[in-house]
């Protein structure tokens, strides 16, 4: 029955949509529950209790002169007030451009001036660093701070809701390394499409308690809140998340499911490993997350440490849900492949020429369904992005098997040449992760003379294990069957791999620029 509401939810054409019908459900069941470092300040608001309070924002939002269409963007960090105000804009069908709350004046200015943003609502100062102060410099319009309180006033003042799901009405931002990002355009159906996909492949069930522990202001903040809504369970927020601080609001809150991305998952191994005899967050079931390569070693770590299961998928901003790993599945299928795809998302395999390859050969893996963006504001971006079959070009690089699962090898960008011959650094990475000495590893291609390209590792030793040295790097690749033509030839220990602020991601181009030399 949960399934059957679930599944008809999924079929709202709007968000604010999405939004009533759950609060007309399941009123009085808790939504969003913030975790404070004091308990006695925890916060709860139920289903309801969202939607009077986003209609009551909506208002406020209406009477500073925000109109439906208006570009709103946001920094703000993961609170129930940012959800409340991101929900409020929806109500009114503001277009929204959330922005990464550690982000600075690159890239927030280029937001702001690409999204020709008319208002921009900041924290004030938040983790020491005063975001109106960037603000007032980078000349942003019609700001405002939106932390504890935020503009309110009474609903009769509203226009209806808007009924178009499929007009755009979200920008978001690509993370931007050696280059600009790039403004991804998303609807409400696509979103919501997006949710949809996760919320069911996870198996979840309202007795569930999940959580965020990810920039609200990240693809993935829709992403889970839409699961929310549609199987009617809490999640708990962190604001900022580091461990060991947070387990208390883990285990306080009885979390049943978390994760992130895979960094997350080795940070939770780590604390694990402290008390090994004690299960970390008792209540917790699952671990699952996406964003980054998942090596099949942790896995089965997690699953035989952690005494929960591990289920991994892929996505992407602009398609923030493509395929999940279903709990049910088996254990080689989860620590393998990223699972599979929903109804209603076709992935196509593709030669260099654009042509589809049978099942089990690698090729660049397109996409095209409900839950890809529309494109990108730059319309020439756009132009390159998509086939003429209408297919998103990831520059991802894997193969289907038979049964339907997706396997990626790795990125266009991240395959090495090496004498004309492809190496793949992911191939690298997973068999070394599996060493004893090695905590995280990225291996990356350098520029040589003779070459062409030569491969580095790059590893973040494992706490209290000796270094490893390329000799012994070397053999334990031979053995575990690597080809003798992709062994490193260059290895290179760091006390902590370069990462991205939103899902810990590895920063590869600060690896290469590092060790080019």
């Amino acid at each position: 029955m949960h399934d059957d509401t679930a599944h008809a939810l999924s079929s709202c054409g709007t968000l604010w949509e999405l939004i009533e019908r759950r609060a007309a459900l399941t009123p009085d069941t808790p939504a969003l529950i913030q975790a404070a470092a004091d308990p006695a300040d925890d916060r709860t608001l139920t289903f309801g209790g969202l939607r009077q309070r986003c209609e009551r924002v909506a208002a406020g939002l209406y009477g500073m002169g925000v109109r439906p269409g208006t570009v709103v963007a946001w920094q703000l960090p993961t609170r129930v007030e940012t959800a409340v105000l991101s929900f409020a804009l929806a109500r009114l069908g503001a277009v929204q451009s959330p922005v990464i709350p550690f982000y600075r004046d690159r890239e927030v200015g280029f937001a702001l001036r690409e999204s020709k943003a008319e208002f921009f609502a900041v924290p004030g100062v938040w983790r020491g660093f005063d975001h109106a102060e960037l603000a007032a410099r980078l000349g942003a319009r019609g700001v405002f701070t939106a932390y504890d309180e935020l503009p309110e006033a009474d609903p009769g003042v509203l226009p209806p809701p808007p009924a178009d799901g499929r007009a755009v009405r979200w920008i978001y931002w690509t993370s931007g390394t050696t280059s600009d990002p790039k403004g991804v355009l998303h609807t409400d159906r696509s979103l919501i499409a997006g949710g949809a996909c996760l919320a069911h492949a996870l198996r979840l069930t309202p007795d569930d308690v999940g959580s965020m522990a990810f920039p609200f202001a990240h693809i993935a903040g829709p992403d889970y809140t839409v699961m929310l809504l549609l199987y009617g369970f809490p999640a708990v927020m962190f604001e900022h998340f580091a461990l060991p601080d947070a387990l208390d609001g883990y285990r306080r809150h009885g979390v049943t499911v978390a994760g992130g991305s895979t960094a997350f998952y080795s940070m939770f191994l780590t604390e694990q490993r402290k008390r090994p005899d004690r299960r970390l967050i008792p209540t917790l079931r699952l671990l699952a997350g996406g964003g980054a390569p998942k090596p099949p070693e942790i896995y089965h770590t997690v699953v035989r440490e952690m005494g929960c299961q591990l289920t991994h998928g892929y996505g992407m901003t602009e398609v923030p849900m493509i395929t999940m790993g279903d709990p049910d599945d088996s254990p080689e299928n989860l620590a393998t492949t990223e699972g599979r795809p929903p109804a209603g998302m076709e992935i196509r395999v593709t030669d260099a020429d654009g042509e589809e390859v049978p099942a089990g050969t690698d090729g660049e893996v397109r996409l095209r369904g409900e839950a890809v963006c529309r494109g990108y504001l730059d319309a020439a971006a756009t132009r390159a992005a998509f086939d003429a079959d209408g297919f998103l070009i990831t520059g991802d690089l894997g193969h289907l098997r038979e049964t339907g699962h997706l396997v990626l090898t790795g990125r266009a960008k991240d395959v090495i040449i090496r004498k004309g011959e492809n190496i793949s650094a992911k191939e690298i990475e997973d068999l070394l992760h599996a060493h004893p000495a090695v905590a995280d590893v990225a291996v990356i291609g350098l520029p040589d003379a003779e070459r062409g390209e030569r491969v580095c590792a790059v590893v973040e030793g494992a706490p209290g294990a000796p270094e490893l040295t390329l000799p012994e790097a070397s053999a334990y690749l031979r053995g575990a069957g690597l080809s003798v033509h992709k062994l490193p030839e260059q290895l290179e220990l760091v006390s902590a791999l370069p990462r991205n602020e939103t899902l810990r991601k590895v920063l590869k181009y600060k690896l290469r620029e590092r060790f080019s030399a």
